[in-house]
């Protein structure tokens, strides 16, 4: 919108419209307008006006936990969410890149909210308007009247979302706030069963896919005056795309186009995004105004979502989509689209796409396989990138003093000490009694609060009491279990837990943490110059000299 337009003078003497709601949008949201007694426009603004703050919600959150919780962001794309936060965090535990396995399973399951997404947005919400007209009775626009006069139209709209939702529900676990992929990778593969139930619908879902297309593209091409030109706003256009430059909605590097067509940015790592792009936030809406850095606030709008991305890239790589795209980009005769609503003829664009995509993926035998989580050098702060159904969606997180255990891992990994078994987890369960196994002496590593800085080291053992949970268990219950199913005493063992001062999602270690950090290394080398019990114990009273008194 123009920026003489967001903020009036004299906004007490103008008179006052309010749009509110604005019907069949995804959330809510309304719209303002001050007039001047002549009737002409002083101020317009779209509000947005869910209060989100997911941004200070998950700060001191362990990071396991932020991947279930940002997908409460967004009702409609709530796997958009939880994919970008996955993807971010995958560098924390060292998954970069994850197994073939994990990436074809998110895959899997993006595509299939790209689908049951793109479904309801034309179908349900955009259908009524685009099928009976702006001026037809409000009574009839909505699905149940596309339902009464458009019967294939609406069927086929509600089994391409309700195949798209089932693609969810078998690789997330459930069709709305699955669980599905987690830091480092995926927590289920699918079975042939799920794989084939898939596999019955899926070459149904590619031809109503291509219907799709095809109706959206008469509907433009019938009425012309209207698609072209309605809301015309040109600016640059923003996506991410694949190294060759074919479209790929789940992983790639950035690339901007300006308005005519000519690339400006491109390749450009999605850790580095904040390089170009500032998020500006305004005081009268929750919504966020991000613009290119270097063409400022005024002139640095770009557009995202379909309309971008069948533009910004090269090619789609799947033969029926690519087929449509060139026809959709002869429609704009050598310039770019910036139509609002040709939004709609690249969305069944995106959608065919996404359904030639599911099809094919599900002849992949990795998706029946257990290699699901990778690892390797663990790092502090990860940037994840998704194309959203809407737009190019940013999650950035950077990890507190709860990566005491992953650093000190990695410390470990680089020692490569003979004889020492490393085992990484977010916590501890029942299944890691068995990682005892055949070994003499065991170490518990992990942060705490309160703990003694910088850092304790104790002998345990099993523990009396059973705890009153199973999905997190303390060292001492581990050893129990061991001692319960082994029916033998577990090797000794012993903890060292960092002293933390700040957990969570933060701004990283914390210069105290740092040192606490560096101490426990230091110790810890003691500990595997001599890994007998007998020797730890003697280290236990070593604590209270000066070197080791914080």
């Amino acid at each position: 919108m123009s920026f003489e337009l967001e903020t009036a003078a004299n906004r007490e003497s103008l008179r006052r419209v309010a749009i509110d709601p604005v019907s069949r949008v995804e959330g809510h949201g309304k719209v303002t307008l001050l007039l001047d007694e002549a009737g002409h426009v002083r101020e317009a603004r779209l509000h947005i006006v869910e209060f989100r703050g997911f941004e200070k919600f998950i700060q001191g959150r362990p990071y396991w936990e932020v991947p279930v919780m940002v997908q409460r962001l967004c009702g409609i794309c709530p796997v958009s969410h939880h994919l970008a936060a996955a993807k971010a965090l995958d560098p924390v535990v060292g998954a970069v890149p994850v197994t073939p396995t994990a990436d074809k399973i998110r895959r899997l399951m993006h595509y299939g909210q790209l689908l049951q997404s793109h479904a309801l947005h034309f179908f349900h919400l955009s259908s009524p308007d685009l099928l009976f007209g702006f001026e037809s009775p409000v009574q009839q626009r909505n699905i149940v009247g596309v339902a009464g006069a458009y019967p294939e139209v609406a069927r086929q709209g509600v089994l391409l979302r309700k195949f798209g939702q089932e693609v969810i529900r078998i690789t997330a676990g459930k069709r709305v706030h699955g669980t599905g992929a987690i830091p480092g990778g995926v927590n289920k593969s699918l079975s042939a069963a799920e794989r084939d139930e898939l596999l019955k619908d899926a070459d149904q879902m590619i031809q109503w896919s291509r219907d799709a297309v095809h109706l959206a593209r008469r509907l433009h091409e019938t009425n012309g005056s209207l698609y072209d030109e309605f809301g015309l706003f040109r600016s640059h256009l923003f996506s991410i795309v694949r190294a060759d430059g074919a479209l790929d909605l789940y992983d790639g590097k950035l690339r901007l186009r300006d308005a005519r067509g000519q690339i400006v940015l491109d390749q450009l790592p999605c850790a580095d995004y904040d390089t170009h792009i500032t998020e500006e936030v305004k005081p009268w809406s929750y919504m966020k105004f991000p613009f290119i850095t270097e063409l400022g606030a005024a002139k640095g709008w770009y557009k995202v979502g379909p309309l971008a991305r069948v533009q910004n890239c090269d090619f789609i790589p799947s033969p029926l989509a690519e087929l449509e795209r060139q026809a959709f980009v002869a429609h704009g005769e050598g310039e770019p689209i910036h139509a609002p609503l040709a939004y709609h003829w690249a969305r069944m664009i995106e959608m065919l796409h996404a359904a030639e995509v599911i099809r094919a993926l599900l002849d992949d035998p990795d998706l029946l396989s257990d290699n699901r989580l990778a690892e390797g050098p663990r790092q502090r702060e990860g940037v994840g990138i998704i194309e959203a159904p809407r737009g190019t969606l940013i999650h950035h997180y950077r990890v507190g003093d709860d990566a005491f255990g992953p650093l000190l891992m990695a410390w470990l990994e680089q020692q490569a000490r003979p004889g020492v078994q490393l085992v990484g987890d977010f916590q501890l369960q029942i299944e890691h009694a068995l990682d005892l196994e055949g070994h003499p002496l065991a170490l518990f590593i992990d942060a705490g609060t309160g703990t003694p800085a910088p850092f304790d080291f104790r002998e345990t053992g099993p523990a009396a009491t059973r705890p009153v949970s199973s999905h997190a268990l303390a060292p001492e219950a581990v050893l129990q279990v061991y001692a319960d199913i082994q029916r033998r005493p577990p090797p000794p063992a012993f903890v060292l837990c960092v002293r933390g001062e700040g957990f969570g999602l933060g701004e990283g270690l914390s210069p105290e943490a740092e040192r606490n950090l560096a101490a426990a290394r230091s110790f810890l080398g003691r500990c595997l110059d001599q890994a007998d019990p007998a020797h730890w114990r003697r280290l236990i009273g070593s604590l209270a000299a000066p070197a080791f008194s914080g």
